[in-house]
């Protein structure tokens, strides 16, 4: 039998896989004593202590409330959709692709908390330190309250974090390349992730330490590693957007401080991340209204609207199979309300491509999106423009039907700030509103009706 040898504290019991001087989860000094056992008891044991904590049952109402107070990021916006900032002991964890603009958001968040007199300890298991201070001094988050390590050993942060003074935040770029001596298996792979993250949230949590993991994603778009990292932390943010395009969305996916479902749009410029103010007509870009093919929906994500154009384009087919493609959103969706226009409005579509997308690159999955693609694929098969100031929204069924969306006082109250005029939606609005795709029709292209 593979028998390995771990060292068992003889005071509280807690294993660990090398021998150290004081026990970490006891505070008890030269306890560590070598023990023989077979690999599968070792595993057994895991990387937690296996001790009881002496919690005893008692009743809710007679806790006392946790007095922790939120200090704040240096970005108002990120403050408002975290909850008044970052909470001592909450962990936070960060997903996006490569190249996204994590690391470069951190080290703005590492430089503004140092700035506000907190300490902050950022830990990069992916660049070196020479790499690091040089984006660092680009970006003007260089302070001496903000210190940095670079390891892929997680036995190099935890002394900090037991240390008579821990940082207030740790930053942790990223949490697939820290690697923990305890259990097996290589950084990154999920046994690794998991007993990583427990250790350091664990942690941080008693020294009352602000965690901010980051994580990698998979070619879905979903955060890499076990789902029950997602269950651990407090709050889960994601960074979207292409790489090639100047603008971010951050959308926070879960939060028990604050609001869930929010969205910062943020600018990659030369000093690194910015907040746009009001990003309402953001992603219109320059558009020309006076072209075919294109239509403005108010599109909700969270609790903010977004003027976002939405583009089409019909033409001709030399294949058998005509071509139907979609960009920014579900093209099952695409597919679907063609075949409402084929069957509603007797709309011959079996010799032409189609071809539609959501400008800006932005992607949506706003159900109030489908009468503003519609009117772009009419604008294009018509070749006629709509109105230059006509905004849309509304879910269209497979009767043709237009029915309500969420947020509907919310979109047409910011239509008609911005002063958009018509404005389609469905028929809650009894001057514009819609019924049926036939009254679409006849309201934008009653020439072709």
């Amino acid at each position: 039998m593979k028998t390995r040898e771990i060292y068992v504290c003889s005071a509280c019991g807690a294993s660990a896989a090398q021998w150290r001087g004081q026990c970490l989860n006891c505070k008890e000094w030269n306890t560590l004593e070598a023990r023989t056992v077979s690999k599968e008891q070792a595993k057994r044991r895991g990387s937690t202590p296996l001790v009881s904590s002496g919690s005893a049952v008692i009743p809710l109402k007679d806790v006392e409330e946790d007095s922790h107070t939120p200090f704040g990021t240096g970005m108002r916006e990120l403050d408002r959709i975290l909850g008044s900032g970052l909470v001592p002991g909450a962990a936070l964890l960060i997903g996006g692709e490569p190249g996204i603009g994590k690391s470069t958001l951190l080290l703005q968040v590492a430089g503004g908390v140092a700035e506000s007199g907190k300490q902050v300890l950022y830990v990069s298991g992916e660049e070196s330190l020479g790499q690091l201070r040089g984006r660092a001094g680009r970006l003007g988050a260089l302070h001496e309250n903000l210190t940095a390590i670079s390891t892929s050993k997680l036995d190099d942060v935890l002394p900090v974090l037991e240390a008579a003074n821990p940082p207030d935040l740790l930053i942790v770029d990223s949490v697939q390349t820290i690697s923990s001596l305890r259990v097996e298996g290589l950084p990154g792979s999920v046994t690794q992730v998991r007993a990583v993250s427990i250790e350091l949230i664990e942690t941080c949590k008693r020294v009352g330490t602000s965690l901010l993991l980051v994580g990698h994603v998979t070619k879905d778009g979903q955060l890499a590693g076990p789902k029950l990292l997602e269950h651990m932390v407090d709050t889960v943010i994601s960074i979207e957007g292409d790489r090639r395009q100047m603008y971010r969305m951050m959308r926070v996916i879960k939060n028990r401080f604050g609001p869930n479902q929010e969205l910062i749009v943020f600018e990659m410029v030369q000093d690194g991340m910015q907040i746009v103010d009001d990003p309402s007509t953001y992603f219109l870009g320059a558009r020309d209204p006076q072209l075919s093919g294109t239509a403005v929906v108010m599109a909700v994500d969270g609790q903010r609207p977004f003027a976002v154009e939405v583009q089409a384009l019909v033409s001709r087919s030399y294949l058998s199979i005509p071509r139907r493609t979609g960009l920014g959103f579900d093209v099952n969706r695409l597919h679907l309300l063609l075949a409402v226009l084929e069957k509603r409005l007797r709309l011959n579509f079996a010799e032409v491509d189609i071809y539609a997308k959501v400008g800006g690159g932005m992607k949506l999955q706003d159900p109030g999106m489908d009468l503003a693609l519609i009117a772009a694929v009419l604008s294009s098969f018509y070749d006629l423009p709509l109105p230059s100031k006509s905004v849309l929204w509304g879910e269209v069924d497979l009767n043709g039907q237009v029915r309500p969306v969420a947020s509907h006082d919310i979109r047409y109250r910011q239509a008609t700030r911005l002063g958009y005029k018509p404005v389609l939606c469905p028929e809650t609005e009894p001057e514009t509103g819609l019924r049926t795709i036939v009254q679409l029709q006849e309201a934008l292209f009653s020439k072709n009706g």
